[in-house]
């Protein structure tokens, strides 16, 4: 039995590509604070599902997607040439609101504290 599947092995590779794409090559201003928090690849890799967060005010999640869509065929283009994989997954952003939870709960707990 394999430790990892190939969906999680791909999307552990996307993951690290986009970053780097991210990082060094997109001049958007509105992906400029971004971070890849996850990357969940359907069983036959035709979709990826991508999770980001933000740092910043909150409207900055509405126009990271706007910008993330604007870019979408760009970055498809990218990651195909540097991951060279047969069919390029259909890439879907959404905002991760784990963090915004987890922000949540510690201010709930720090109020119950005092």
């Amino acid at each position: 039995m394999k430790p990892f599947s190939r969906a999680e092995r791909v999307g552990g590779l996307l993951h690290e590509v986009l970053s780097d794409v991210l990082k060094k090559e997109i001049k958007d201003p509105r992906l400029e604070m971004i971070t890849i928090t996850a990357i969940k690849m359907s069983g036959d890799l035709k979709h990826a599902k991508i999770f980001f967060t933000t740092s910043g005010n909150p409207d900055a999640k509405n126009d990271a997607i706007e910008g993330f869509n604007s870019a979408a065929g760009y970055l498809k283009k990218k990651l195909a040439r540097q991951l060279g994989l047969r069919f390029m997954p259909a890439l879907q952003f959404y905002y991760d609101e784990s963090f915004d939870y987890g922000a949540h709960i510690d201010e709930v707990l720090k109020s119950i504290q005092k």
